[in-house]
């Protein structure tokens, strides 16, 4: 069978028809790009032969902020660049900061973060598999994965006091320690998430309309994904062997937390060769289910102890409980706070990164040795996955586009920098 060529795109303006040619603005007011990305089309047909992908809809200034907050102000800028999964950036921030100022955790606040870290990637993965089934026409898998992001919310809020904008990770520690019967209400979770997952699978895996529209669409290579820079799940559905847990650990991953093993956690990186739209669902589905096993080697080991460093250097801040009954925690408050003392790094410069659920997220500080950074700048993992979108629709039909985009993940505040 002969594989016809896919048709050369003609410089057109928008609303400009040449014969059977003409430019269709997707978006950004269509459901599937969720009001904040927009797709220049050049369309033969139905066919996509041109794609020019347009950002800065949110214009957020992200890094430029990082210049004027200092190590724990920021935090709360990092809940607003990735909305789906805020728990995730406040780690990736703090590791950065940690590594800059040459602090090591606590074990109470490596196996904590570990725990919502994984947490989080769960979260992620289920607003990523609900809004992808729901823009491909199964809103019934969509209800299926948001019911049981509700409960981590809850879990989140529990532990935190906020549901969506969290900011809970401060350097070297936490905001605070998590109430007695958190860990029940982990496991809780983790006892209904399986049947919620049974439920997306039996909707979606052998539906012949999902399979049909995401088997053989969006195809990037192994070789392509590396040379596109892709990591993650994306990367991972490619065939490419890479998981920063692994290849580069920190927290829990690399910390013989419990005595068994110098590999901390153990869990699998699951690995597809499809690098299709149907390979990447997989993927995510699989990564659910290794959070899971992540989980529960840890939710009956959280260890006793502090969940902040000492503050012996002055380079942290204070338990709430010196704060408010000893006078020399007030000071030391009062001093990190108001006047910015002790509270800076060295002169230096570094780069941090942690494996999140669209992948690589990192940060790159450099420290002039004031209490906030010279410069931060971030290596987003939407910004990263999106400059390829359009050699993934080229030779697909308009409906393919929906498919792809959606098998991306895409979150626009990553992307305005």
């Amino acid at each position: 069978m002969a594989v016809l060529p896919v048709p050369q795109p003609v410089q057109l303006e928008p609303g400009e028809v040449l014969g059977d040619r003409w430019v269709l603005n997707f978006g950004p007011q269509h459901p599937a790009t969720h009001t904040t990305l927009r797709l220049v089309l050049e369309l033969d047909g139905e066919t996509v032969v041109s794609c020019v992908p347009h950002i800065g809809y949110l214009h957020s200034g992200f890094e430029k902020l990082g210049e004027h907050l200092d190590y724990n102000q920021y935090v709360v800028v990092t809940d607003r660049m990735n909305y789906v999964s805020p728990m995730a950036n406040n780690i990736a921030w703090h590791h950065a900061c940690e590594k800059l100022f040459g602090i090591e955790l606590t074990p109470r606040c490596k196996v904590l973060r570990t725990i919502i870290a994984e947490l989080a990637r769960i979260q992620d993965h289920l607003l990523c598999i609900g809004t992808a089934g729901l823009d491909l026409g199964a809103f019934t898998a969509f209800l299926y994965g948001f019911n049981e992001r509700e409960y981590i919310y809850d879990l989140f809020e529990e532990i935190c006091g906020a549901r969506f904008t969290t900011s809970y990770t401060r350097v070297g520690g936490l905001s605070q320690d998590m109430p007695d019967a958190w860990p029940g209400h982990v496991k809780d979770f983790l006892r209904r998430l399986p049947q919620a997952m049974g439920d997306l699978e039996s909707l979606l895996t052998r539906n012949r309309i999902f399979v049909e529209r995401t088997l053989g669409i969006g195809v990037l290579s192994h070789d392509d994904a590396i040379a596109w820079s892709w990591t993650g799940p994306l990367a991972r559905a490619s065939g490419v062997q890479r998981d920063l847990r692994k290849d580069e650990p920190y927290l829990c991953y690399a910390d013989n937390w419990d005595g068994r093993g110098s590999s901390g956690v153990t869990f699998k990186v699951p690995i597809a060769h499809g690098g299709d739209v149907y390979a990447r669902y997989l993927v995510r589905l699989e990564e659910m289910r290794q959070s899971m096993a992540i989980i529960e080697q840890l939710i009956d080991n959280i260890p006793p102890g502090p969940i902040n460093v000492l503050p012996d250097d002055k380079k942290t801040l204070p338990d709430k409980r010196e704060v408010y009954f000893s006078i020399e925690g007030l000071i030391h408050h009062f001093e990190q706070i108001m006047w910015n003392r002790g509270f800076t790094p060295p002169v230096g410069e570094c780069y941090a990164a942690t494996e999140t659920a669209n992948g690589e997220l990192g940060f790159y500080l450099v420290s002039d040795g004031g209490n906030r950074p010279y410069r931060a700048r971030c290596r987003p993992p939407s910004f990263i996955n999106y400059q390829v979108f359009p050699k993934l629709v080229i030779g697909h039909s308009v409906s393919d586009v929906v498919a792809v985009l959606g098998s991306l993940n895409i979150i626009a505040a990553e992307l305005d920098r």
